[in-house]
């Protein structure tokens, strides 16, 4: 019963989709999604905050990642008084604590001299949250 006009035609139906409908070789469902290559951002964080930079530490050169110089640059600012760098410091290290429970911690190894130091930073932190 061919009548001529069906003799070259490709079976269509379910699972069976019209062969100039389907997906093209070598060519995206989404043309104008994300561009490959494109980083996320903490893909670029995660690399920028390994990047090394040069300081001066004592008088020497030192190469040190910006993470390091970064949390440095904290630490030697709660050293020296600061109570936002304070709070920062202690969000920071509550985090870490929380993340890495059994990380072994360098209380043990501090000396007399940073230990009073210490216990002078939190005299201070609990004077000045007693105020607020």
């Amino acid at each position: 019963m061919s009548d001529g006009k069906h003799d070259n035609a490709v079976e269509v139906g379910y699972g069976k989709p019209p062969s100039n409908t389907r997906f093209q070789k070598g060519r995206s469902g989404n043309p104008k999604g994300r561009p490959k290559g494109t980083l996320n951002v903490a893909t670029v964080l995660a690399r920028t905050l390994r990047e090394r930079v040069v300081v001066n530490e004592n008088g020497r050169r030192k190469t040190i990642t910006k993470l390091q110089a970064a949390v440095t640059q904290l630490v030697n600012r709660a050293a020296s008084g600061d109570l936002t760098a304070v709070r920062q410091l202690m969000v920071l290290v509550t985090s870490a604590e929380q993340r890495f429970p059994d990380a072994q911690t360098e209380r043990a190894s501090l000396n007399e001299v940073d230990q009073k130091v210490m216990a002078e930073m939190l005299k201070r932190f609990e004077k000045s949250t007693e105020g607020d």
